[in-house]
């Protein structure tokens, strides 16, 4: 049986729900897929990416 990642098979397309949050980083105002909690750090694309490498 095939296993997707991310999404299942009938989300294929749909919208995701976005959350408002301020990159720990940076300071900007940002959006992400998940739903921030309070004592864990958020951070923008940009600053997730450099963060990364």
């Amino acid at each position: 049986m095939a296993r997707f990642q991310g999404r299942g098979p009938r989300d294929f397309g749909a919208e995701r729900q976005m959350f408002k949050a301020v990159c720990a980083d940076c300071g900007k105002e940002c959006e992400v897929p998940f739903k921030p909690k309070e004592d864990r750090p958020v951070y923008c694309r940009d600053c997730f990416m450099k963060r990364r490498q």
